[in-house]
């Protein structure tokens, strides 16, 4: 990916805004990986592809259901509602950060009794991966759209993580997408090895004709669009981003087979993609942190002690084994020969 920003920025001269060879290659990829023809749309970062990919599916009166916990009600400083002009973002309870079918048929019937009194619904946002770490098999999805869909509300995937659910689910992403129901996707690739690159993936024409107006007004139409194709470009080359995507979640797994059998410890989810979330007795976290390592408490999702671990396309088996090293210390109660 480095190594294709490199050669972009080597380039005489490219035209602007999008229109130049990266961009125009990148459209035959996405469409190639999709299995049909999808309209894509690069930008920058993950919460402008969430905010503007609900905005165009989402009126200001709108609501749109999602998990409680997810990304787009409580991580993105209320941007769903700014681009949609004021839409409402309501969480649903669920199982693991998943969304369920009969939660969501239930809280759509009893969302606007009184007509024009009351906001109107509008769309669905699925996490994928979860994020509690879970991932929708492409049954879920289709079991979610089918809710939303005879309703008449647009699905939303919030797909940050996509890849680590498409190489944990070893399905096709088609399958995972756009055959499974979703109508609009937030599609990442910043968490998996690239540099600020993000895209929206519409499958429907409708919905894109208004994305580019939408991508403009919220700065997202790069001047130098390139440097953001050029990431793609070479992220679905060759299947690197699968292979990223498949090391990260090998890595996750390891952590947590490493931790379980510690005394303390529970393993509070399965660690299906790239997160493991996990109790940690409140010596071993602060023993962890004084070796120097980083990581998030979860309290407010998993209750006190809890944690979240996420490994990534560039960590080393070395790196999870001291991890896990340093907590059998712990748990032990010594940290004697941890240095170094």
């Amino acid at each position: 990916i480095l190594a294709a920003i490199a050669a972009a920025n080597a380039e005489a001269s490219a035209t602007a805004y999008g229109d130049d060879g990266w961009t125009e290659r990148l459209s035959a990829k996405f469409n190639a990986l999709f299995e049909r023809e999808v309209y894509a749309f690069p930008l920058a970062t993950g919460t402008a592809s969430n905010a503007l990919a609900l905005s165009a599916v989402t009126p200001p009166w709108g609501v749109v259901f999602c998990h409680a916990q997810a990304h787009v009600r409580v991580d993105e400083c209320g941007a769903p509602e700014l681009f949609t002009g004021g839409a409402r973002v309501v969480g649903l309870p669920g199982s693991a950060g998943k969304l369920l079918p009969a939660e969501l048929a239930t809280a759509i019937d009893a969302a606007a009794p009184h007509g024009a009194h009351n906001m109107q619904p509008a769309a669905v946002s699925i996490s994928q991966s979860s994020e509690l770490g879970r991932v929708y098999a492409a049954g879920e999805v289709a079991a979610l759209a089918a809710v939303a869909h005879d309703a008449g509300l647009a699905l939303h995937m919030d797909g940050a993580r996509l890849a680590n659910a498409v190489a944990a689910c070893n399905v096709s992403v088609a399958d995972l997408t756009w055959r499974a129901g979703v109508d609009v996707l937030s599609f990442g690739a910043t968490k998996n090895g690239a540099m600020a690159a993000e895209a929206i993936v519409c499958f429907d024409e409708a919905t894109a004709r208004t994305l580019a107006f939408r991508r403009k007004r919220a700065g997202q139409l790069l001047s130098k669009m390139r440097f953001v194709s050029a990431q793609w470009e070479a992220y679905l080359a060759d299947g690197l981003w699968l292979r990223n995507a498949r090391h990260a979640n090998a890595m996750a797994a390891r952590l947590a087979a490493g931790l379980a059998p510690l005394s303390g410890v529970r393993i509070l989810t399965p660690a299906e993609a790239n997160e493991v979330f996990a109790h940690l007795p409140e010596r071993m976290s602060a023993g962890l942190r004084d070796q120097g390592f980083r990581f998030h408490p979860w309290d407010h999702a998993l209750g006190a002690g809890s944690v979240r671990l996420v490994t990534a396309f560039n960590t080393r088996e070395s790196d999870v084994d001291a991890f896990v090293r340093t907590a059998q210390f712990l748990a032990r109660g010594s940290t004697a020969g941890l240095q170094g």
